[in-house]
């Protein structure tokens, strides 16, 4: 096997402020709820009865927060499904796009509701896994709750990056309502969308938060009115546009209803929440059902099934059945039951139909399965998140090294674990490969997959990973793939934030990735250019660190699926090779002067640099390994090493 040491070279509509003057309106001032339904129907000219705006002077908060949402539907839905509204409970879930302050913003929640002591040190609360740390994003949903004037508040912190929405869909089944973080400057982006198109179909209420309002930058009336658009782009009804919107910076825990006039508090979002987001609604009355949404693992405890109790009330040492469909049910026993309280798990003797609660006991319990009474219970419908994108090939490790700094090197053990990682991460998927000792792992983009190698070598695996690959459909004879926003083949939506001085190349760069432009703005006093491009997914691998290198380092990517469309045709990834090492043994300072005249290297040398200087070796991390490989490489993952090298299966094959 050779190792690799080095490479050489071989007309959209653009959101504005809305513009009512023509039917003789004034413009409203964005410091209340300003009746986004209203906006709605001057917009599209419809036929309903005009609502006047919210007056703009100071009023006390209780009486400018006033929802249509959880007011004009009750009466209707209660009668209709004759279930209750429990008012002594809120379960919300805080969705936005990656970086625009979600989790800072829960912190935030949590410290003002004296969670903790005031003389407690507390470090990220909410991002407490090592991998969420390091990388700066929220990786798994969390719960946690708050109380607020007798009100008990359950808060689910969601995943930003459009990898982890398979998270956002599963949780969205416990809430009634959400609060939509965005940024003060950057407005939605990609998982914007998708976050809230999810949360308009289930139905919830919305509360948009204007996060990060204390930025110089901040231009809140562009981002309050390029929301409201994005509302009208998915169909949400009257009532759903007419959101609240509260302005907050989630960094000096403040927040209000008019940019220019934070309150010393998170106090407005409080009230937001209670007064706009409606109770659950349950069947007190009726039989047990819970579905499973979330499952956790307890050394001592074992598995334990996170889920919100949609009608009865379930009790510690409660018979239960366990259903997936009404002809598919076992029999379990409730043996441990726990609640939500501040940031931990509390101890339950029994929870009532509306709240969230974590079960013990029933060690096969799988996500989406229901937790139902013993003998007339139903199951709920099933949890349905998008299909993978993205797979990739998973292989034993065979290279030289094998064994020197691993524990589970076998295909079994690799094999367990990666169809164990399937009982709670739904949006992947896992196959047998070609070989016995192959497995294919399917997920929702590179980084949902690079994270599970992340963790898998922590854990102390050993294993070979190939080149990601696009997953593509063929309908009617035609391939299609994937778009980041492009028509017919795995398409996606791209939305790169750069400075003006390197929008040429980056426009170029694009272009050669079979990116397609359809909008492109100025952001305001940051002098950066926002560009939209529809792009094959396949385009958009390794193109992380090829943006950045020709914006030095100021590029700002982000994307999500947007559908199949038509194959764009090939693209080239990479115009490298690679230098390989021929033999077995330990680079020289010597072999190594004379080797990087031809490329740039990955490795330094096995001992100390003294008289021979060499090129600092570039220092590649697993996400820029498996940016880097092409068809023929694989990258060799270990708990203490990450090498790239040929893969010697396809060597054999090209002699």
């Amino acid at each position: 096997m050779e190792m690799a040491v080095g490479s050489h070279p071989t007309s959209k509509f653009t959101p504005k402020a809305l513009v009512l003057s023509s039917r003789n309106v004034e413009p409203t001032k964005s410091n209340s709820i300003y009746t986004s339904s209203w906006l709605k129907r001057q917009f599209l000219g419809s036929s309903l009865s005009i609502r006047t705006k919210a007056k703009s002077s100071r009023i006390p908060l209780r009486s400018s927060v006033k929802c249509s949402v959880s007011q004009a539907t009750d009466a209707a839905t209660e009668k209709k499904s004759q279930l209750i509204r429990r008012n002594d409970i809120r379960n919300i879930a805080i969705v936005a796009h990656v970086d625009h302050g979600k989790t800072t913003l829960v912190d935030a929640m949590l410290r003002q509701s004296k969670v903790f002591r005031d003389n407690q040190f507390v470090q990220e609360i909410m991002d407490s896994n090592d991998l969420e740390r390091e990388r700066g994003i929220t990786i798994l949903s969390k719960n946690t709750s708050i109380t607020y004037n007798d009100t008990k508040i359950n808060i689910i912190d969601t995943p930003g990056h459009s990898d982890f929405g398979g998270e956002v869909e599963r949780i969205l089944n416990m809430v009634e309502g959400v609060l939509l973080v965005v940024d003060s400057v950057e407005g939605p982006m990609p998982q914007t969308r998708f976050v809230l198109k999810k949360a308009l179909e289930f139905g919830h209420a919305v509360v948009v938060v204007v996060n990060k309002i204390d930025r110089p930058s901040a231009r809140p009336d562009y981002v309050i009115n390029s929301t409201f658009e994005l509302f009208i782009e998915l169909n949400a009804s009257d009532e759903q546009c007419d959101f609240q919107v509260i302005y907050a910076s989630g960094l000096k825990g403040k927040a209000g209803l008019s940019p220019e006039n934070l309150g010393e508090d998170l106090g407005p979002l409080f009230e937001a929440i209670v007064r706009c987001i409606p109770g659950p609604q349950i069947a007190k009355d009726g039989a047990l059902q819970m579905l499973a949404t979330n499952i956790e693992y307890d050394e001592h405890k074992g598995r334990i099934a996170i889920g919100r109790l949609h009608a009865g009330i379930l009790r510690k040492g409660l018979d239960v059945r366990v259903c997936t469909s009404e002809d598919e049910c076992r029999f379990g026993k409730v043996s441990e039951l726990f609640v939500y309280e501040k940031f931990s798990r509390v101890p339950a003797e029994t929870v009532e139909a509306g709240d969230i609660c974590a079960v013990c006991g029933i060690d096969d319990i799988q996500i989406g399965e229901t937790i139902a009474d013993k003998t007339s219970g139903k199951p709920l419908p099933t949890i349905k998140v998008e299909e993978p994108t993205v797979r990739m090939a998973f292989s034993i490790n065979t290279s030289p090294f094998v064994g020197r700094e691993g524990k589970y090197v076998t295909s079994r053990n690799l094999r367990d674990r990666l169809y164990r990682e399937l009982e709670r991460n739904l949006a992947m998927k896992v196959e047998d490969g070609e070989t016995s000792d192959t497995f294919i792992v399917s997920g929702r983009g590179t980084l949902h997959i690079t994270i599970l190698i992340e963790n898998m070598r922590r854990e102390g695996y050993e294993f070979m990973v190939g080149p990601p690959k696009v997953i593509n459909k063929k309908v009617d004879d035609k391939l299609l793939e994937p778009l980041r926003n492009f028509q017919w083949v795995f398409l996606q939506i791209a939305i790169v934030e750069v400075p003006e001085e390197y929008m040429g190349p980056v426009v170029e760069l694009l272009g050669r990735r079979r990116g397609q432009m359809v909008d492109m703005q100025g952001t305001g006093s940051e002098g950066t250019t926002l560009m939209k491009y529809k792009i094959p997914t396949r385009g958009l691998l390794g193109l992380r660190n090829s943006i950045l290198t020709v914006s030095r380092g100021t590029a700002v990517l982000n994307t999500i699926f947007d559908e199949y469309g038509h194959w764009a045709g090939d693209i080239s990834t990479r115009d490298q090779g690679s230098l390989v090492a021929f033999e077995d043994g330990t680079s020289t300072s010597y072999a190594l002067a004379s080797a990087q005249e031809r490329g740039q290297m990955f490795i330094g040398p096995g001992v100390d640099v003294y008289k021979v200087v060499l090129d600092t070796p570039l220092d590649y991390s697993l996400d820029d390994c498996i940016e880097y490989i092409q068809e023929d490489e694989l990258v060799e993952v270990t708990p203490s090493s990450i090498r790239m090298c040929k893969n010697p299966k396809l060597i054999k094959k090209s002699r």
